[in-house]
């Protein structure tokens, strides 16, 4: 089977990272959708599994946590109406984590919005640190028990909870939420610094996110139609914002301002990991391979 040389997949990864849609890459680069498809698939799964290695033993002191919204093959209303929907369609979440010093994402976790998804979300943050947090998030009661269940007493844990006023006739029916008229802060384990309790980066990384990857993008046809695909574009972002991309503020990527690296990372870094991963699976393959017609040697 042919396969992609190093320069051509790097092209395709910095178009994918920088929110172009996967039918536009196969028309500026000239090769098939599925080329480019498979190219995420193994994109994501390699990023996925590198920055679950890599990003261990964190030394944060203040995180913020938040959810942001997509949807999967069609919008949640829309799903039982769809023909051949996947087991997986509508309303789909992505929960974050991110240092509010050095900017790293350092967990994230696609899935539904209920107690089960964050508990899972919480309970492999809390893996990752090494030390006593500060951590925010807003006002979405399912954090309670994900919190109390993963760090117990062992946290500084405050709510942000925004206070929305009623939509005026005029806006009803958009996308933006109500106005929000004001916050309030609520201590709810340990004792945070309440100076310090806010959910700003945690949603500036919200819109990066739909900044760089087209499938976050509202009113456009690049949605997911498979979850798996999302989750893969999520692995590959993250492994683009965290390593590759250059932080304005910081002028180091993320990963470089929380110690998890020494070097800047390039697109071709990510792409070498793909080819060992290849070579790797080559090697427990074996001299021979099954095909469909039998044994090849």
């Amino acid at each position: 089977m042919n396969k992609l040389d190093t320069k051509t997949r790097s092209q395709i990864l910095h178009l994918l990272c920088e929110g172009q849609s996967i039918r536009a890459i196969t028309r500026v680069m000239g090769m098939s959708k599925n080329t480019v498809a498979k190219l995420l698939s193994d994109a994501g799964a390699v990023c996925a599994a590198y920055q679950d290695e890599a990003l261990r033993n964190l030394t944060s002191k203040r995180i913020q946590v938040d959810e942001i919204w997509s949807f999967t093959y069609a919008k949640e209303k829309n799903v039982r109406a769809a023909k051949a929907a996947p087991e997986w369609a509508g309303d789909t979440w992505t929960w974050t984590a991110i240092d509010a010093d050095t900017k790293l994402v350092m967990s994230w976790l696609v899935g539904g919005r209920d107690s089960e998804y964050a508990m899972a979300f919480i309970d492999d943050l809390s893996r990752r640190l090494n030390n006593r947090v500060q951590l925010t998030s807003d006002g979405h009661r399912a954090y309670l028990e994900a919190v109390e269940g993963a760090f117990g007493g062992d946290v500084d844990y405050a709510m942000l909870v925004k206070i929305y006023g009623t939509s005026p006739d005029s806006t009803k029916g958009r996308y933006s939420p109500a106005e929000c008229t004001g916050a309030r802060k609520e201590t709810i384990e340990g004792n945070p610094d309440l100076k310090h309790v806010s959910t700003s980066f945690a949603e500036r990384q919200n819109l990066t996110m739909r900044m760089h990857m087209r499938r976050f993008t509202r009113l456009t046809n690049g949605f997911s139609k498979k979850v798996e695909a999302h989750a893969n574009a999520v692995a590959l972002h993250f492994m683009y914002y965290n390593f590759v991309r250059i932080h304005k503020a910081l002028r180091v990527t993320p990963a470089m301002a929380a110690g998890v690296t020494d070097k800047l990372w390039e697109i071709g870094d990510i792409v070498a990991l793909i080819e060992a991963n290849e070579a790797q699976a080559d090697r427990k393959r074996g001299p021979y391979a099954k095909t469909q017609c039998g044994l090849i040697g």
